[in-house]
C-alpha cells in the first residue's frame, strides 16, 4: 500500500537528482576552444597561472602517454608542431608524445613539398626553344645509332640545316640512352644481326636408340631464315665424313660468307681447309659458350622436344626418315617466332601493316581447313581447302 503511494514521488526525486548531476558535470567541464582562441585567452592570465596550467597540461600528457602508445597526427597537427618548435629553444625536451626524429622528418617532407611546388611553378613558365620534331629526331638518332656520340649527332643535324648545341643533344640523348650503358664496341649479338643473311651454323646432335646404340645427326642451319640447309646421320662422324657433308651442303656456289662451329675435334683441319678453299670464313665459338651458336643450339633443342623425345628410335635408317620428315615440316610449315611467325623456307615476312590487314580479312573469310598429320599425328599442318 505504502509502496504504491510513494513510488511516483521516488521517480520524481530520481529525475531531479539526475538533472542536477548533469548540470554540475557540464558546469565543471572545461570549455573546448580552438588553438587561436586559447592563445588569446592566455594573454589575460598571470605568469603564475600560466606556469600552473602548463604543469597541469604536462601531467595530463604524461598520463595519456602511458595508455596511448601511438597517437595519430593530422597534416595540420604536423604543421603546427613544426612551426611552434621553431620558436622554442629547447624544443626536444618539450616533446612528450612524439620523438624529435619524427618532427625532423616532418620538416624534411615539408621542405621537399615546398621546393617541388616552386620548381613546378618555374617549369610551367619556361618554354623549350627547340621544336618537338627536332627533339624527336635527336632521340631517334640516339636510339638507332648506338655508336654515335653527341658531336656525331650534331654534325648529322647540321647536314639537315638544324643547329643545336652539344649540351642540348646530350640532354635528350640521356633520356633514350643513359651514359653508363653506351656501348664501347660491337657486340656479338649485333654482329649476328647485321650479317645473319650471310651466316650459317652447324653442330652435332647425339641420339641414343632404344637398344643404346649411339648415332650422330649433323645439321647446317641458316642464321637469318632459320632454314635447315643440310642434315645427315652417321654412327661414326669422322673428319672425312664431316668434310663431305660441307661439300654436299654447298653445291653450285651456294655458300655462306661465315660458318659458325664449335671446337669439336670431329671437324678437324680438313673441314677448315675445304671451307677456306670455297671462300667460307670459319667462326669458332669459345669453350663452353653455347650462346655463341644460339640459333643452331635452339634448333637442336626443338628437334629433341618436338620430335625425338616422343619416338622410339631403332635404327639409322629410321632416324634418317624421321629427321627428313621433321626438317621438311620445320622448313615449309612451322612458323618461327624469331622471324616474326614466318616460315623458314618462304619469302621475307611482310610488313606489320600488311600482316594486320591479312589478319583482318582472314577473319571475315570462310573456308574449310584441312589438317595434314606430320610424324604420325605428332604435329599437324593446317591449310585451307582449294
Amino acid at each position: 500500500m505504502f509502496n504504491e503511494l510513494f513510488s511516483p514521488i521516488k521517480r520524481c526525486f530520481k529525475k531531479a537528482a539526475q538533472k542536477v548531476q548533469e548540470r554540475f558535470i557540464k558546469g565543471t567541464t572545461p570549455l573546448k576552444v580552438g588553438l587561436m582562441v586559447g592563445t588569446l585567452v592566455d594573454f589575460s592570465k598571470s605568469k603564475k597561472e600560466l606556469i600552473a596550467e602548463n604543469i597541469l597540461l604536462r601531467q595530463q600528457l604524461i598520463v595519456l602517454n602511458r595508455q596511448v602508445k601511438k597517437p595519430e597526427f593530422k597534416p595540420l597537427d604536423r604543421l603546427i608542431f613544426v612551426v611552434l618548435a621553431s620558436f622554442v629553444k629547447d624544443w626536444k625536451q618539450t616533446l612528450l608524445i612524439l620523438k624529435p626524429d619524427t618532427l625532423l622528418r616532418w620538416h624534411r617532407q615539408g621542405f621537399k613539398l615546398f621546393w617541388k611546388f616552386k620548381s613546378k611553378a618555374k617549369s610551367k613558365v619556361r618554354k623549350s626553344k627547340i621544336s618537338p620534331e627536332t627533339i624527336a629526331l635527336i632521340k631517334k638518332m640516339a636510339k638507332e645509332n648506338k655508336l654515335w656520340g653527341a658531336e656525331r649527332i650534331r654534325g648529322e643535324l647540321l647536314k639537315l640545316n638544324i643547329k643545336v648545341a652539344k649540351r642540348t643533344i646530350q640532354k635528350y640523348m640521356c633520356q633514350v640512352r643513359p651514359p653508363d650503358t653506351a656501348p664501347t664496341g660491337q657486340k656479338w649479338s649485333t654482329f649476328l644481326k647485321n650479317h645473319s643473311s650471310e651466316i650459317w651454323a652447324c653442330d652435332f646432335l647425339p641420339v641414343t636408340t632404344l637398344f643404346f646404340k649411339q648415332f650422330y645427326a649433323f645439321f647446317i642451319v641458316k642464321q637469318g631464315s632459320r632454314k635447315v640447309v643440310h642434315f645427315a646421320v652417321t654412327r661414326h662422324p669422322t673428319q672425312e665424313w664431316v668434310t663431305q657433308q660441307l661439300k654436299e651442303a654447298t653445291p653450285f656456289e651456294q655458300k655462306p660468307k661465315y660458318l659458325i662451329r664449335d671446337r669439336d675435334s670431329r671437324f678437324g683441319h680438313k673441314f677448315d681447309e675445304v671451307a677456306k678453299a670455297s671462300g667460307i670464313e670459319i667462326l669458332k665459338t669459345a669453350y663452353r659458350t653455347p650462346k655463341m651458336n644460339s640459333i643452331c643450339e635452339r634448333f637442336l633443342g626443338s628437334v629433341r622436344r618436338e620430335c625425338l623425345d616422343h619416338l622410339f628410335i631403332l635404327s639409322e635408317r629410321q632416324l634418317s626418315r624421321v629427321l627428313k620428315e621433321y626438317v621438311g615440316y620445320f622448313n615449309q610449315s612451322r612458323p618461327h617466332q624469331g622471324i616474326k611467325q614466318a616460315l623458314p623456307d618462304s619469302p621475307a615476312p611482310k610488313s606489320s601493316q600488311a600482316q594486320n590487314n591479312t589478319k583482318t580479312t582472314g577473319l571475315s573469310e570462310s573456308g574449310k581447313v584441312i589438317a595434314f598429320p606430320v610424324l604420325g599425328g605428332l604435329h599437324h599442318n593446317y591449310q585451307k581447302a582449294a
